[in-house]
Parts: C-alpha cells; sequence; structure tokens
C-alpha cells in the first residue's frame, strides 16, 4: 500500500501536527507504543519486559534538531537516562539519533556531544546503537560512527534494507553489532527499492548474510513469515542463540515478543519514551500499514483528539487532492 504509506511519511513530517501531538501529550492515544513521557515510566515499562526475559533498547525520543542549544539538552537528557538505567539495574541499552544530537548542524559538533554518550555508557559495559535515518545522514551516521570507535568498541548500527547499497554496507561493518531493518523513510527510487517485494527479498538476503559473518545481528521484524525463515536458517546453519536476537517495538505484537522469548530466544524490545512522538509513531505506520487501527481506534476517535483529528483530516485531504492531480 504505497499511497498510504507515502500518507503517513508525509504525516511523520508535518511539524503543525508534531507540535499539536506534543501539546496534547499521550492522551491522544500513542501510550500503547511509546513507553511512557519520562525516565521512571521507562524504567517501569523497561523492568515489566525483563520480567519475562525480554531485554530492552531505549530511545530518547526526538529527531532533526537544528538548533545547538536543543541538541545539548538532548545529549543531557540521553546521559541521564543512561545513568537511571545502570542505577536500576535493568536489562537495556541505548539507541540514538544523530541529527537528534546535532548531526546536521555540524559534524564535529555532534562528534563531541555523541563521544560524551558514548563514554558514559562504555562506564556501563553498555552498547550504544546509531540508528539510521533519511540516506542524506547514511554516510554522515557511518563516519561518525567509525570515528567514535576508534576509542569505544560498545558501538553499533543499523542496517536499512530498501537502500540499493544496503548490503555493501552489511559487509562493510560486519565487525559492529548490526540492527537489520527494512526502512522507515521516503526515500528516492534513484537510491532505494520502491517495491515491497523487493525489499523483502533484500531483507531476507542482508539478514542471512549478517547471520553467517557478523559480530552479532538484530533482526528487527514483526512479520511472523521472516521470523520463521530466521528460526529455520539459523537451525540449519548451526548458529547459536548469543549470535542474534529478534527485535520489536516496544507495543507491537506483545504476544509474538513473550512467545519467541518463552522459546529461549535472544529477544530485544524497541523502546522509545519522550513528548517528541508523533513522527515517530506515524513511521510505524507507514512501516506497518496494517496497523491503522491504532490511529482510526486509539487516536483519532478520541474526544481529546478533536484538534488534531480535524488538522491531520485538513492534511488529508490536501495531501489526497494533490496526488490525483
Amino acid at each position: 500500500m504505497p499511497v498510504l504509506r507515502d500518507f503517513f511519511i508525509a504525516l511523520s513530517e508535518n511539524q503543525l501536527l508534531n507540535k499539536a501531538a506534543q501539546k496534547y501529550g499521550l492522551k491522544l492515544g500513542a501510550q500503547s507504543v511509546v513507553a511512557g513521557t519520562n525516565i521512571p515510566e521507562v524504567i517501569e515499562s523497561i523492568k515489566e519486559l525483563n520480567k519475562h526475559g525480554i531485554s530492552c533498547t531505549v530511545d530518547v525520543l526526538g529527531e532533526f534538531v537544528n538548533d545547538r542549544s536543543e541538541a545539548i539538552k538532548a545529549k543531557d537528557y540521553i546521559i541521564e537516562t543512561i545513568e537511571a538505567l545502570h542505577e536500576s539495574g535493568v536489562d537495556a541499552h541505548i539507541s540514538i539519533k544523530p541529527s537528534q544530537l546535532g548531526l546536521k548542524i555540524d559534524f564535529d559538533f555532534c562528534y563531541d556531544n555523541v563521544m560524551e554518550i558514548v563514554g558514559t555508557a562504555h562506564k556501563y559495559n553498555m552498547h550504544v546503537n546509531f540508528d539510521q535515518e533519511t540516506y542524506d545522514l547514511l554516510q554522515p551516521t557511518f563516519e561518525l560512527m567509525e570515528k567514535v570507535s576508534e576509542t569505544y568498541d560498545n558501538v553499533g548500527t543499523v542496517i536499512q534494507a530498501y537502500f540499493f547499497n544496503a548490503k555493501e554496507n552489511a559487509e562493510k561493518y560486519k565487525d559492529y553489532r548490526l540492527r537489520i531493518v527494512k526502512g522507515a523513510y521516503k526515500e528516492s527510487p534513484s537510491v532505494a527499492y520502491q517495491d515491497k517485494s523487493d525489499i523483502d527479498l533484500n531483507f531476507i538476503e542482508i539478514i542471512e548474510y549478517s547471520l553467517l559473518n557478523c559480530k552479532f545481528t538484530s533482526i528487527a521484524t514483526h512479520d511472523h513469515n521472516v521470523i520463521n525463515h530466521v528460526k529455520q536458517f539459523v537451525k540449519d546453519h548451526n548458529i547459536p542463540n548469543d549470535r542474534f536476537e529478534f527485535q520489536m517495538l516496544y507495543g507491537f505484537r506483545k504476544d509474538m515478543q513473550l512467545e519467541l522469548a518463552k522459546e529461549g530466544y535472544n529477544f530485544c524490545t524497541y523502546v522509545p519514551f519522550g513528548s517528541d512522538w508523533y513522527g515517530y509513531f506515524m513511521r510505524r505506520l507507514a512501516e506497518r500499514p496494517q496497523n491503522i487501527n491504532l490511529v482510526t481506534k486509539q487516536v483519532f476517535n478520541k474526544k481529546t483528539n478533536t484538534v488534531i483529528g480535524l488538522m491531520a483530516a485538513a492534511f488529508a485531504l490536501g495531501y489526497l487532492t494533490k496526488k490525483n492531480k
């Protein structure tokens, strides 16, 4: 459903809707996929997952920051989060978005911020994952990770299967811990596959390569067909459980998350928290349009959502009119 996917991505990039969502907070229904607005709330969410043998990677929501003071504020809060995770004793590590830390402002400025974060995490033997974002930040993020890894060894990154050069990057960074995803942003046909079947095929190919060759592989998917394929693949190739994990997003397919952990597989839940949740939420719907019910039943039909619902409807009308011209 490419039109629906494009629509949700367009919503995620709409600043007016983002601001309205932050104003109304998680009352809009996103509490089903966001583990709270502050550190104590997210730690309680993590403890609950840990009870079931599920580890977590924590994302302090926010991205595409263009103000140095905001980037520094985000850096300080991520460090505060790392300290709190360590003090609480939970089984969790951290995921960062370089654009939140100033990558679109200045590379060296972002590097300094990231070094503080990774250094703090290293002190506690905590992994830091460099999330990948849009194509224009792909190579700078790889370069940032490489530069940080000259000092610290507790870093890894993401391979987005919809990019044509994804396999090449998986090969280049096979000595790092890698998370394999399909990709959640709208990208040009000149750099990324547009057809779901092409993305799915590349996704499987890269997963298989990573499982056979990489240091550690996080397989980020909610697709039971992919999961069943991986189960058979690791069995056929005698790949030990300590070389990979399944990973899903907080609030999605909860029963399957529990089932995989119960079966003895390493399982990690991607746990976002904070008030800047709207863009994240919309991209999750872009990735899985099946979750449209999360919008129609939990978000836009609630009384507290009148303002943002009307804004989204107006945006939808303009978007669809433009598409049909």
